[in-house]
């Protein structure tokens, strides 16, 4: 993780192409690494904090600000009425986790511990949310067209109260883990001790956060030019791209602690990161997007629809049972590879 922090001279780098109007793709590909390197600086601030308050409050801390990066990426991208590549890096960041970060967590853990074993009963809630997502997600889509024939403004009212009802089963879902009789997947020692202060922490936090926006405006606009040079859509852009951009430094820690043979750890931290994307961050963006004045629906194609589908029911397959073995990390990747490629080929 520490030779990560290298990629901290692309922040300036980027911002320099960009206010000397240097080529787009130096830009963006400056601005991308250096987001990296911030998100991990968050993550490690985070991890900190999550000493301090403890194992419950810790997993949900790792959790949230996990998934920053790429909403304030989203956030400017709504700004820039970038509305596809917003709906695709949505998909992208639940399909990335499920099947990218799952499976490099349970391939490295397989090879380095053999048979790992996790959570049963929590691996079936995830399992289950998992299944609710896709049908949160769907059925805007899926019911769209025929609204639409009739009113049009329906849509969006379909929307902003499916994703109402989005934010309030995450918010019970939060009630029940911090409730639950059963341990929490975490234990205190999983944080190690505090290296900074909460102060610091704090400051640290905030400090990184505020970096990540300037790094995402820049990212953003360089996008379309992006996507005109090298010829890519924005469905690959959303779906493969941006995800990995904003989640790589949680990516590298799922794999770290699954190959500590924690695998209760790093399934929390890539299951529960696609679940609060799906049921928190989604509605959320919803929301952000009609005060910004370029409303969001909850209207996906088919294909994200498949892809999304595709991505929870192998991964709940993979859970279910507890158990874990690096065939099954490789057959998750494999999955990833294909849907990638498709999206690379798809047309515009």
């Amino acid at each position: 993780m520490k030779s990560l922090y290298a990629l901290l001279v692309f922040v300036p780098v980027s911002l320099v192409s960009k206010y000397l109007g240097g080529p787009a793709l130096l830009t963006f590909a400056a601005a991308a690494l250096g987001v990296a390197p911030l998100a991990a600086i968050m993550g490690r601030a985070t991890e900190n904090l999550a000493a301090h308050t403890g194992p419950r409050v810790g997993g949900f801390l790792n959790a949230t600000f996990g998934n920053a990066a790429e909403l304030i990426i989203t956030f400017f991208a709504i700004r820039a009425g970038l509305l596809d590549l917003v709906k695709a890096s949505i998909i992208g960041s639940i399909i990335g986790n499920l099947l990218l970060v799952v499976g490099l967590s349970v391939l490295a853990g397989g090879l380095r511990n053999g048979q790992q074993r996790f959570d049963r009963v929590r691996a079936g809630l995830d399992s289950t949310m998992l299944i609710l997502a896709i049908i949160a997600l769907g059925v805007p889509s899926l019911f769209s067209h025929a609204i639409e024939m009739v009113n049009h403004d329906a849509v969006e009212y379909l929307s902003l109260g499916v994703a109402a009802a989005m934010m309030a089963v995450y918010g019970l879902g939060l009630v029940y883990s911090f409730t639950a009789p059963n341990p929490p997947a975490h234990s205190p020692d999983d944080y190690g001790q505090a290296d900074w202060s909460m102060k610091k922490s704090m400051g640290v936090l905030v400090a990184a956060t505020i970096f990540i926006a300037w790094s995402s405006e820049t990212l953003v606009g360089a996008v379309e030019p992006v996507l005109a040079s090298l010829g890519w859509t924005e469905f690959f852009m959303g779906i493969v791209v941006i995800p990995i951009v904003g989640n790589v430094a949680e990516h590298l820690t799922a794999v770290q602690v699954a190959v500590k043979n924690q695998m209760d750890m790093s399934m929390e931290i890539s299951i529960g990161s696609s679940l609060q994307v799906a049921l928190f961050v989604a509605p959320v963006l919803v929301f952000i997007s009609l005060l910004m004045g370029h409303p969001l629906t909850l209207v996906f194609n088919q294909f994200e629809l498949i892809a999304l589908a595709a991505a929870s029911l192998i991964t709940a397959l993979v859970a279910l049972d507890g158990e874990s073995n690096w065939m099954e990390g490789a057959q998750l990747l494999v999955v990833y590879i294909i849907l990638a490629l498709a999206f690379f080929f798809l047309p515009a």
